[in-house]
């Protein structure tokens, strides 16, 4: 049994990129993933961001297209290598992307309109006894 399965939830960097190659339409993502560690010498976490290059054919491809720099969302689907030549090095060189399958939005809850903030803080206090 074979599994090529990923799974990445972060933000994206930049606004989703719609191109075409081989009469293909397609869209890229560039999406940012975060770590941490603790480093043993200092003590002091050290954090890691890690860019990943995604490509989304197809309808998706038109969902996707939509998404703008700063999205937090969830993507699915498999990891591939590319091989390309490079014309200013005339070296062949490896590329690794996600091609992706599925695109889940993670919207944050929108804040509320300040009027009915100051509904809600009302309805919140405790009577006076």
């Amino acid at each position: 049994m074979y599994q090529n399965k990923v799974n990445l939830i972060g933000f994206l960097g930049s606004d989703a990129e719609v191109r075409t190659a081989n009469n293909r339409s397609f869209t890229t993502l560039s999406l940012a993933t975060k770590s941490s560690y603790k480093d043993k010498k200092s003590g002091q976490y050290v954090s890691h961001t890690e860019w990943h290059r995604c490509i989304v054919f197809g309808k998706l491809s038109e969902f996707a297209s939509t998404l703008t720099k700063g999205a937090h969302i969830q993507v699915e689907g498999e990891l591939r290598s590319r091989q390309y030549d490079n014309k200013k090095t005339e070296a062949k060189n490896r590329i690794w992307e996600i091609r992706v399958i599925s695109i889940l939005k993670l919207d944050r809850a929108e804040k509320a309109a300040p009027e009915e903030q100051e509904q809600d803080d009302d309805l919140s206090e405790e009577p006076a006894a």
